[in-house]
């Protein structure tokens, strides 16, 4: 009977999560345009969401900005985590606290601050302020993320390399970066989900020649949903579930 109970309740916790995306699922693939009945089964919103091209070119920006942001913050945020774990300097404790608050700000507060910020540089809004933005938004997640792993292997290792007369950067590029390779394959996933999916700061941060997918979708459901719409909401959960299945398999501790 416990067990019963609680299969039914994990039953119902995943059925209010993932119900909603089910539904988007299910009507992309509906033949009918504008009809919530269902109408019979088709594959041509794909299609035609194959041939949108300014959908393939919001797409193709998005891809472009989430791969460059990605790459930007990890290479920011590995290094930061390298610093917070192995040195000790006055300023680390509220070093790490603006990490935790950049985590935990709402992510209109962090829009507007960085849209002043861009305006008082007189910065022209595109694809430099958003690449800008979005790094601003993922290095934290990554620097946590490698961090919480430099715990994972002994310091040891890295004194007696210095020992043996090792310097800082090769200390770093062939002891500390492999042990740490598949956090910082997961930060940099994270980080390409994180700028993939947002929308909020990048309505804010984007001018209007540089359009990504997130706005691009918002502006579509403004005028009604479509299968389209539903089908381009299939494709991005699966590019992002795949980025976030890969994540959690490289967090795990290897055997």
């Amino acid at each position: 009977m416990r067990r019963c109970v609680q299969w039914g309740y994990a039953g119902s916790v995943y059925l209010f999560l993932y119900l909603p995306l089910a539904i988007v699922a299910v009507f992309s693939l509906n033949n009918s345009r504008y009809s919530l009945a269902w109408k019979g089964f088709t594959f041509d919103w794909y299609v035609k969401l194959w041939n949108n091209t300014d959908l393939m070119t919001a797409a193709l920006h998005s891809l472009v900005i989430a791969a460059s942001a990605a790459t930007l913050s990890t290479l920011l945020g590995t290094g930061a985590a390298f610093i917070l774990h192995h040195y000790r300097f006055t300023g680390r404790r509220a070093l790490f606290g603006v990490l935790f608050v950049m985590m935990m700000s709402p992510d209109i507060v962090i829009a507007i601050s960085l849209l002043l910020f861009f305006l008082a540089l007189f910065l022209p809004l595109g694809f430099i302020t958003l690449l800008i933005a979005h790094t601003a938004l993922c290095v934290p997640f990554v620097a946590i993320t490698v961090y919480s792993r430099f715990h994972g292997f002994p310091t040891d290792i890295v004194d007696a390399a210095r020992d043996l007369g090792a310097n800082e950067y090769r200390v770093f590029r062939q002891i500390v970066l492999p042990l740490a390779a598949p956090a910082v394959i997961a930060g940099w996933l994270l980080s390409f989900t994180l700028s993939l999916d947002d929308v909020i700061i990048s309505f804010f941060t984007t001018g209007p020649d540089y359009e990504v997918l997130p706005l691009r979708i918002y502006s579509m459901v403004r005028l009604g949903i479509k299968p389209d719409v539903n089908a381009l909401c299939v494709v991005l959960m699966i590019i992002t579930a795949t980025a976030l299945v890969l994540t959690r398999k490289l967090l795990k501790e290897k055997t």
